[in-house]
């Protein structure tokens, strides 16, 4: 990202000025944010949508087991992010409302692309009052409609959402998303995409850190999340650490390769 100039700093002072090429430089800031989050991932085929996280160890006495980057917002839904933690929960605690607030006055669950929305709106607002901050983080909401329409959905700083068969935010980003480009297929099964998710964070990990794969492979099962919605039950859930334990000991030849 290139920053502005000491000549354009006047337009870097409030998120309501724009620059005279149309840029917002603190939502572009808000961007940045999101790029150095823990990478999260998100894959949607005919048969569902899969959620995963990584999680760091910032300290060798900090407790991961307690780090959340994957939350249910209603049965049929389910969220990741990357930024921002406190952006994050924020927001996630708003959709919630929302989807709660829906089902109390229809009778119906709400869709995905209505609560993508709902976050998105909140976070365009964001970026037009004076005295406020944009949002620095950017989620992926993935789920199964009542209908069996299975929806994948990122919603960015600026307020922006779009519809994605797959897709990388955070820091690994660049390398998720390459990897998702040349392996992804409309008809993988659950467990195809669980495991490709935990392929490509691994992967990434191993890209934009100093670990040795070697070493990352005995407690990556702790340092990753996984939640996925099956396309027939319509049901989000979270996988155990001995669930993930066991899928990546089924790949450890293809993560070790």
């Amino acid at each position: 990202m290139a920053f502005p100039t000491p000549q354009a700093m006047a337009y870097d002072r409030a998120a309501t000025i724009f620059s005279p090429e149309g840029d917002l430089y603190q939502v572009r800031y808000a961007f940045e944010a999101v790029k150095k989050g823990w990478t999260s991932v998100g894959v949607r085929s005919s048969k569902g949508v899969v959620l995963a996280a990584e999680k760091r160890r910032l300290s060798p006495l900090l407790d991961v087991s307690d780090i959340e980057k994957i939350y249910k917002v209603d049965d049929h839904v389910g969220v990741a992010f990357a930024g921002m933690g406190g952006d994050g929960r924020i927001l996630i605690d708003y959709v919630r409302i929302v989807a709660a607030r829906h089902r109390l006055i229809y009778g119906e669950q709400a869709t995905v692309d209505n609560l993508a929305k709902a976050v998105a709106d909140v976070k365009q607002v964001y970026t037009q009052h004076g005295g406020v901050r944009p949002f620095g983080v950017a989620l992926i909401f993935g789920g199964v409609n009542s209908d069996g329409n299975v929806r994948l959905f990122r919603t960015d700083p600026g307020g922006q959402y779009f519809s994605y068969k797959a897709v990388a935010i955070g820091l690994g980003d660049s390398y998720v998303n390459g990897f998702l480009e040349k392996t992804y297929r409309d008809d993988l099964s659950i467990d195809d995409m669980i495991k490709l998710t935990a392929e490509a964070l691994f992967k990434s990990r191993l890209a934009t850190g100093e670990e040795k794969k070697e070493q990352l492979i005995k407690d990556f099962h702790q340092l990753i999340e996984v939640g996925y919605v099956d396309r027939e039950e319509r049901l989000f859930r979270k996988l155990t650490s001995e669930e993930l334990k066991s899928i990546i000991k089924s790949i450890e030849p293809q993560l070790l390769g």
